[in-house]
């Protein structure tokens, strides 16, 4: 396993992290991801940590806790081989009323004395950033929380969070767990450009398009009858019938030229762009998780690299646009990809 540094922090984290969504089966949503009991999961976590794939990430939200509960279980005896993330926010924003008993609740049923990676689930736009920064500078001093991160911020909200930290001297966002996927390239517009300007390191979520790229989607067939989207899919982010396709297309033949699989070439494409430090993977068998381990130790050649950002490629909006075409806004504000 391939081990980055998370943003501009000492923390090094695996190239590949677990997404414990699938841990509990609680609920219309989680239930369609998974429902691993603690057996399962002790075992899913001896796969990982074999692999070297030894940062677990979860959500007080995934299966009403569940999820944390079974991970702290399946933990139980080896926590110090691992890093456990989890996010908190959605359920009562991030007020220090809410973060502070919501860290101590998550604590709890992780059975841990420390969170290694705190990602608050989405900005709170009714609290003030300063209070939810003091209130995980307190967090942090205690030795609760070790690192803080974001998940699902717009750029003005990630870079209002980054200025009030700095102005304060309180800790900095040093990841952002965003959605980012072949058929899902948004975060190359802004929030990408931000994280290599202020050393944000991108926790990827979702990076196979909401269950789309697993190579049982084709053009001109049915949606496959054991396929997780006819019950989730008006949950995730929408994806266009052709676009989908036409990438389906291109990962089909890069697949037979490296005898990968079509998960396994689309998650190595995510592994080599800028600011990835790590992709999160789910699992809901330990085969699932064997393959998607194979996405690792190899990459894809600059030429099949390109002709998938061609089949991908979508133009943005304003005002991302000009800065894609040739010309002087080109030449101010070079992309990364």
């Amino acid at each position: 396993m391939e081990y980055r540094t998370l943003g501009r922090s000492g923390l090094k984290v695996p190239a590949l992290s677990f997404g414990a969504g699938t841990f509990g089966g609680q609920g219309p949503l989680f239930s369609a991801w998974g429902d691993t009991d603690i057996a399962g999961a002790r075992r899913i976590v001896d796969i990982a940590l074999e692999a070297g794939m030894t940062l677990f990430d979860s959500a007080d939200v995934y299966s009403n806790g569940a999820s944390e509960e079974i991970l702290g279980a399946a933990l139980e005896g080896r926590r110090d081989q691992a890093l456990i993330s989890t996010k908190l926010g959605l359920n009562g924003g991030t007020s220090r009323k809410t973060l502070i008993p919501g860290v101590e609740a998550a604590l709890k049923r992780l059975k841990t004395d420390r969170i290694d990676l705190l990602q608050l689930h989405a900005f709170d736009g009714t609290t003030p950033v300063e209070e939810t920064l003091s209130a995980l500078d307190d967090l942090v001093r205690a030795g609760k929380i070790l690192y803080v991160g974001a998940s699902n911020f717009s750029g003005w909200e990630l870079m209002k969070s980054l200025a009030a930290a700095d102005r304060h001297g309180w800790p900095r966002y040093v990841a952002h767990q965003a959605y980012y996927s072949l058929v899902g390239r948004d975060y190359e517009w802004e929030l990408m450009p931000l994280g290599a300007d202020q050393g944000v390191g991108a926790m990827v979520w979702s990076p196979l398009g909401w269950g789309r790229l697993t190579g049982k989607i084709r053009r001109g067939q049915p949606l496959p009858e054991t396929s997780r989207l006819h019950d989730t899919a008006d949950a995730g982010p929408p994806v266009d019938d052709e676009r989908l396709y036409r990438v389906v297309d291109a990962l089909d033949a890069i697949a037979a030229e490296t005898e990968k699989t079509i998960p396994q070439v689309a998650i190595n494409w995510l592994l080599q762009r800028p600011t990835v430090s790590s992709v999160i993977i789910g699992a809901r068998t330990e085969e699932q998780l064997r393959q998607n381990l194979g996405a690792v130790g190899w990459n894809l050649t600059a030429e099949q690299v390109a002709r998938l950002d061609a089949a991908s490629a979508v133009t943005p909006a304003y005002p991302y646009y000009p800065y894609w075409r040739e010309g002087g806004f080109k030449q101010l504000n070079p992309p990364l990809v």
